[in-house]
């Protein structure tokens, strides 16, 4: 039922959307929305999943088709008596009252494109017609090109502040928008995410209800879950009650990950820190860790303690180092030389801070590198996410912690027998600019 359509395969007699409801109710409530596709509300019959069968056992199958199984007594042995007469590529939405998850799943393993749970919105019906032609626009495979290696970038702030979530938002939007690729962010910051806020939309319950029933977590419980920001980027973030403590085994998380792997080409996670040590498997199938910083002290501590993290729990992981905000005119707290020295890790790009365009970004809710698009300082975010693509391709050199380690600061650091966090946090104290006394007039 619900195979790759070919547009060879006799597409001239095949009516592009059929409907069979089981009330008058529900006929209504179809047709103005299908009519807002430019569908026939005529092709909206009476008799539900049992008239559909005997009907297209004689007839062509639509290329959409909307069954109502409200008066079914056995859904799925109505619904593979279905597959049965229906062509391949038709692309199958159905509708009814009950609320099982097992359910679903079986319906969705018996080639069902989605199932509305009665009584459902004008919007969820909109959507599940809208998802129903991407599906009918096939695959970017189809014609036989191998798929392309999903890649999986976690993004991780050193400190609040920092602009990690700015930098995760730019890089699933330039992969959606830039590369057309199909890309998913994921926020785990479940109370104060703010992923789906910069780009002005409602989060929605989907991230929480995971968490508190990962069994439930599925191809369509998560088409359900995530707020599309455009055809090629959906997100999937919270904001939970501060009130309700958010209390997970991390078992969700692995499952949304794999769930996403599975329906996308790209996923950006935005990991705060709190989740990441808690759960450190969730760095244990991506493919690079981009860690957003500060040049100041604090940052610097915050970085040497982190690189000593990855190098005991994700040894393997490739290590992105982003400054972040880094000021225009003027200088850092710490220079660039010496927070490489200190963590011993080069910084690999650089993105300065530009105020207006911060400013026009939160305003216009879109990202920076949509309303930075030919504005150097933010240049390099096209040159990160070259990079992340290589790395999923297989086109890039590097791998590992040390693929950005600073051969010379590294090296110093072995021969002085490896200098001790303290040491290294009093030394850099000492560049810091002093602060003259005030004069007594």
């Amino acid at each position: 039922m619900n195979a790759p359509w070919n547009p060879a395969r006799g597409s001239m007699h095949r009516e592009p959307f059929i409907g069979f409801v089981c009330d008058d109710a529900t006929a209504e409530f179809v047709k103005p929305v299908a009519a807002e596709f430019g569908w026939s509300i005529e092709k909206i019959n009476k008799g539900g999943l049992r008239n559909a069968v005997q009907t297209l056992s004689v007839s062509a199958s639509p290329h959409v088709l909307f069954v109502d199984m409200s008066e079914s007594v056995n859904p799925l042995q109505d619904i593979n008596a279905l597959a049965e007469v229906c062509e391949p590529g038709t692309v199958v939405i159905a509708a009814g009252h009950v609320n099982d998850v097992r359910l679903y799943r079986d319906l969705l393993t018996s080639g069902i494109q989605d199932y509305l749970l009665k009584p459902f919105t004008p919007d969820q019906l909109r959507d599940a017609f809208a998802h129903a032609q991407m599906v009918l626009a096939g695959p970017r495979n189809a014609d036989g090109a191998p798929a392309r290696p999903h890649s999986l970038t976690a993004v991780i702030g050193i400190r609040g502040g920092v602009g990690a979530s700015s930098v995760a938002t730019s890089l699933a939007w330039s992969f959606a928008e830039k590369k057309q690729r199909l890309t998913a962010l994921l926020d785990l910051d479940l109370h104060f995410g703010t992923a789906a806020l910069s780009m002005d939309l409602e989060p929605g319950r989907g991230l929480v209800d995971a968490i508190e029933n990962p069994g439930r977590i599925d191809g369509l419980f998560l088409e359900r879950a995530m707020v599309k920001a455009s055809d090629m980027l959906s997100i999937l973030s919270a904001e939970a009650s501060m009130n309700r403590p958010m209390l997970t085994d991390g078992s969700a998380f692995f499952q949304l990950q794999e769930e996403i792997r599975a329906a996308f080409e790209c996923t950006v996670v935005d990991i705060p820190r709190n989740i990441l040590i808690q759960h450190p498997h969730l760095l244990h199938v991506v493919n690079a860790v981009v860690v957003v910083t500060e040049l100041t002290l604090a940052a610097t501590r915050d970085m040497m303690r982190l690189l000593g993290w990855f190098k005991s729990n994700a040894p393997a992981v490739r290590i992105i180092v982003v400054a972040n905000k880094v000021p225009v005119v003027g200088g850092s707290e710490i220079s660039r030389k010496d927070f490489e020295s200190s963590i011993e890790h080069k910084i690999d790009y650089v993105i300065g801070f530009d105020q207006k365009v911060a400013v026009q970004a939160t305003k216009l809710c879109r990202t920076l590198a949509d309303v930075g698009k030919g504005n150097r300082h933010f240049n390099p975010l096209g040159e990160l996410v070259e990079e992340l693509l290589a790395l999923s391709d297989g086109t890039d050199d590097g791998a590992g912690y040390g693929a950005g380690k600073s051969g010379d600061g590294a090296k110093s650091a072995k021969a002085a027998g490896g200098p001790t966090l303290m040491n290294k946090l009093n030394e850099l104290k000492a560049m810091l600019p002093s602060k003259g006394k005030a004069k007594v007039g």
